[in-house]
């Protein structure tokens, strides 16, 4: 299996005393942002990147994200450049750059760029965004789709043909030839995060590009994971566990109470203050914004329709008793446990690549850098030695 660390990079200072009830305000002011605390944060994100390629992990992931101490990646590709220069075998998985947003050809180019920087080490992420970043750069949810399709053609020509013209209802090009060119060829491998949305499944399917599951609880990955393994197949593909990157939460300590005393308020801080900053995150008041639509979520069995619907009380109240239960199934305790849990997940799920949280809810840099150390120790070895053969849940599928 591959091992891929995907880290938020958020912003390195807790900031719960600005809340009002229950939510940070948006937008979040000028005045409580410390331009000391981002400067140390993105360092010590730097040298922890750096970390994992010395000790054979074999990816970083990382995302776009605007407007929020979520994440400091307003531009993922900035980051995978300066990484670029201080890494020598890690991959890079922008996670991705949000294609509706941005202008196409200029993505394209600077994933070339991106490319040769690294001596073809990217895994260039495509993704949507979610409901903030619309409203912050003033795009109609409701073309959200649209021009993330379109522009996924641009950047597809861009990389692999000669020359190229394009006439769009968004955007419009004529002969083009971009220069320079992405290392690898015909382009750099294309993965798509999930969070649920049948349409999404569907374009995964039928252009063959591998998914990262997400959502909010195993049932509603192993629905995500059955029907993309339908729309693949009703595409003329076949799934195999290389078209599926499975995230998980971890975290190493003695003991699984020690493991929920530790990593367990950082938990609650990414849950109950950082997730869903200023943002929409209800699938039903998706559904009038016209970002998702009626039949998003009906292929969701009904005992997991509750996860799909993303209720925000669901994150804001969550107390440390659900992190304890959540820790009892998760990849959290001795690194035996860790082990064991990663590779029966992965075996259920059918992934031979696993995207691990090592650093939830903005830990400092010193706990982060245990984890990297400890799993690379412990873990990382019994992991990457371990190959998922099959996807036990395309047998559901069919």
């Amino acid at each position: 299996m591959q091992v891929i660390v995907f880290d938020l990079l958020p912003y390195g200072e807790h900031l719960d005393h600005l809340k009002v009830g229950t939510e940070l305000p948006h937008p979040l002011h000028k005045k409580h942002f410390k331009s000391e605390v981002a400067v140390k944060t993105y360092a010590e994100h730097l040298d922890a990147w750096e970390e994992l390629d010395k000790l054979g992990y074999d990816g970083v992931g990382f995302n776009e994200h605007h407007t929020s101490p979520y994440g400091l990646m307003n531009s993922p590709n900035l980051m995978a450049a300066a990484a670029a220069q201080r890494t020598k075998n890690i991959k890079f998985l922008i996670y991705g750059n949000l294609l509706p947003l941005h202008q196409p050809l200029r993505l394209a180019e600077e994933l070339a760029m991106i490319d040769c920087l690294s001596e073809g080490r990217l895994i260039s992420g495509v993704a949507r965004g979610i409901p903030r970043e619309y409203v912050v750069h003033n795009v109609p949810m409701s073309e959200s789709r649209a021009r993330f399709e379109e522009a996924y053609e641009i950047i597809l020509k861009a990389w692999t043909e000669e020359e190229f013209s394009y006439e769009g209802k968004f955007w419009s090009y004529k002969n083009v030839s971009i220069w320079p060119r992405p290392v690898q060829q015909p382009h750099p491998p294309i993965w798509v995060p999930i969070t649920g949305s049948k349409e999404s499944i569907e374009w995964a399917g039928k252009h063959n590009i591998p998914i990262t599951p997400g959502g909010g609880s195993l049932g509603l990955r192993e629905d995500i994971i059955i029907y993309y393994a339908k729309c693949l197949a009703a595409s003329g593909h076949k799934i195999t566990p290389e078209h599926l990157n499975f995230p998980m939460n971890v975290y190493i300590a003695d003991s699984k109470a020690q493991a929920v005393k530790e990593a367990g308020p950082y938990h609650l801080y990414f849950n109950r203050t950082l997730f869903s900053h200023g943002n929409v995150t209800e699938t039903n008041l998706q559904r009038k914004d016209g970002y998702v639509t009626d039949a998003a979520s009906d292929y969701v069995r009904p005992e997991n329709r509750q996860a799909a619907a993303r209720n925000r009380a669901d994150f804001r109240n969550m107390t440390m008793e659900d992190v304890e239960r959540m820790a009892e199934t998760a990849p959290w305790g001795t690194a035996e446990e860790v082990t064991e849990r990663i590779i029966q997940t992965a075996e259920h799920a059918g992934a031979n690549i696993v995207q691990i949280s090592l650093n939830r809810g903005a830990m400092p840099h010193d706990m982060f850098i245990e984890q990297i150390r400890r799993f690379a120790d412990k873990v990382l070895p019994a992991v990457q030695a371990h190959q998922i053969k099959s996807v036990p849940l395309a047998d559901t599928a069919a």
